[in-house]
Parts: structure tokens; C-alpha cells; sequence
């Protein structure tokens, strides 16, 4: 009798701290009821954003609705605007930043987290990679102008003449400032979004999956590349999305040196413009009405790509969860 006893108090929900949700503790009801109120503020601050772009953008989608996002003209004298050449700057110097931020961005976070390298190296690498996202984006768009483009421009003009023939780079005389220029500087500075997040994911994995790859025969980069990359994958892939959204959203580095030409041209080294450069470049002057209204509309177009892009980040990691199971 008295071990049944002992067995069913042991069985007690009460016994259970992790299942205590606090209600009998005043402190803990007020914490959760603030945290609960900041993420209900947070919410409401973003559809109040929202409302606020729509209601700006409303007299633009009345007149050109869904056409504005192919119309290809954008002529403020004559009150005629389309969104696809900004868009396809937008969304292709993004995907060559992202093209170059991933690999690299996951050898710093292998380099820097699997002891290839002393500690104290390590630490200073992580450091100074990290130390990037702590420069302004003028910053680096000045040093892009004055250093990286007469650098880059002899290869550019390499590229234009051995490789004429690829429409990638078919450009008679690139100058510079064009898609490829911008979309290495968005990769630059993306670059430590992706390295810090991906390195403390793979960090987080516990030693045990490393030590029991390499019992049972496997190799250091097998066990790399078969155990620890495929059990980070979620956190890099939110590392990506990340870092994609910030290239998305980047303004000042991106305007000065993407060349802000509205034309839709399948060569790299062509000068394009994308939608935070336009929005910088014409909102302060823009008159109201039609042109404040197509602003607006680009605005909540980069508002739907960002949220795009982590709806199919979280339905691509849910899809690789269900398979691997």
C-alpha cells in the first residue's frame, strides 16, 4: 500500500515542475501577459504599416491594377509607371548575392566552427567577418566607387570581349556600375548574416553526432557533409532567407553603384535599378497622387517578395523535415 502510495504521488502532475504554467505566481502571470502584449503590438505595428502603404498606394493600383507589375514604362511627365524593370533588378542582383554569400558564407562558418584552424584564429576570423555588418552601407557603397569597381572593371571588360557571345555578358563596353558590381556588393554585405548564423548553428550540434560519424568509419568532410550540414539545414536555411532578405531590402550601396537604369537586360554587366534604389532616388521629389501612388505600389511589391521568400523558406524546411523522417 505505502509503495502505491509513493507510485502515484510520483505520478502527480503537481511533482511535474516543467508542467507548472505559473498561474499561482503573480510575477509570472505579469510576464507572460507583457510578452503576450508586445507580440500582439507587433502584429498590429505591421498591418498598421501595411494599411498605411495600401491607402498611399491605392490611387496607382486603381488605375494600372495587376499591369502595373509587368508595364515596363516608367514616365513621371506623362503619369505612365511600371514595376517589372525594378522588380527584375531587385530580384537578380539579390540572386547573384546570394549565388556568391552561400558558399562562402558557409566555408567562414565551417572554417571558423570544426577546429581546422588554432582557436584564436578562429575567433579573430569570426570577428572580422562579423565586424562587416557593423560598417553603413554608404560606407561601403563609397569604397565599392572608389576601390572595388576599378578593380573589378578590367575583368568586367575581359568578360565582355573573351565572352560576347554569352548573353550574360554581352555588353559592349561595361563601365562599372552595372548588375554584376552590384549584386558582389550585396553579396559583401550579406556575407556575415550568413556566416554568423550558419557557424552558431553548426556549433550548436552536438559533439556526439561528430564523434560517433567518425566510429563508425566516416571520414571528416563525409561527416560534414553527410551529418552535419543535412542536421543544420533548417538554421541555414533560415540563415539564407535572412540574408536574402537584407538584399532585398538594401538602399544606399545599391544605388550608387548598380547604375539605376530601368531596362531589362539579360547582361550582368548592364546597369539596372531595383526597387529600394528607385524609392530613394524619386520619393523625396515625387508629387502627389499618381507618382506618390506607384511608389507606394513598389513598396508593398518588396513588402509581398520579402514574405514570399520566408514562406517558401519555411515550406522548403518543412519538406525536407518530412522526407528525411
Amino acid at each position: 500500500m505505502e509503495n502505491s502510495s509513493d507510485d502515484s504521488n510520483l505520478g502527480d502532475e503537481s511533482f511535474n515542475l516543467t508542467g507548472i504554467s505559473g498561474a499561482n505566481f503573480w510575477f509570472d502571470q505579469g510576464f507572460t501577459r507583457l510578452v503576450y502584449f508586445f507580440a500582439v503590438i507587433t502584429v498590429a505595428v505591421l498591418f498598421l504599416m501595411s494599411s498605411v502603404i495600401f491607402s498611399e498606394a491605392l490611387p496607382a493600383i486603381k488605375q494600372f491594377g495587376l499591369g502595373f507589375l509587368w508595364g515596363k514604362d516608367w514616365d513621371t511627365g506623362n503619369q505612365i509607371f511600371g514595376a517589372l524593370p525594378y522588380i527584375y533588378g531587385t530580384l537578380v542582383s539579390s540572386a547573384i548575392a546570394i549565388l556568391f554569400a552561400v558558399p562562402v558564407g558557409m566555408a567562414v562558418a565551417l572554417v571558423t566552427s570544426e577546429n581546422f584552424l588554432p582557436t584564436s584564429l578562429r575567433t579573430i576570423l569570426a570577428f572580422v567577418v562579423e565586424l562587416i555588418a557593423a560598417i553603413p552601407s554608404v560606407i561601403i557603397g563609397l569604397w565599392a566607387i572608389f576601390v572595388f569597381i576599378p578593380v573589378l572593371e578590367p575583368l568586367q571588360k575581359w568578360l565582355a570581349n573573351t565572352f560576347k557571345w554569352i548573353p550574360l555578358f554581352n555588353t559592349e563596353d561595361p563601365s562599372g556600375t552595372n548588375m554584376l558590381t552590384a549584386g558582389v556588393i550585396l553579396a559583401i554585405m550579406i556575407l556575415p548574416t550568413m556566416a554568423a548564423i550558419s557557424r552558431d548553428v553548426l556549433m550548436a550540434i552536438p559533439k556526439e553526432l561528430r564523434s560517433a560519424s567518425m566510429a563508425l568509419g566516416g571520414t571528416r568532410w563525409e561527416t560534414i557533409f553527410r551529418v552535419l550540414l543535412p542536421s543544420g539545414f533548417s538554421g541555414i536555411v533560415s540563415a539564407a532567407m535572412l540574408a536574402l532578405g537584407r538584399a532585398l531590402g538594401e538602399t544606399m550601396a545599391v544605388t550608387m553603384v548598380i547604375g539605376n537604369s530601368a531596362q531589362i537586360s539579360a547582361s550582368l554587366l548592364d546597369p539596372a535599378y531595383t526597387i529600394p534604389s528607385v524609392l530613394a532616388n524619386e520619393f523625396a521629389e515625387a508629387e502627389p497622387g499618381l507618382h506618390i501612388g506607384a511608389l507606394s505600389y513598389l513598396g508593398l511589391i518588396l513588402f509581398g517578395l520579402t514574405l514570399a521568400v520566408n514562406i517558401g523558406a519555411m515550406l522548403l524546411v518543412k519538406w525536407v523535415g518530412r522526407k528525411n523522417k
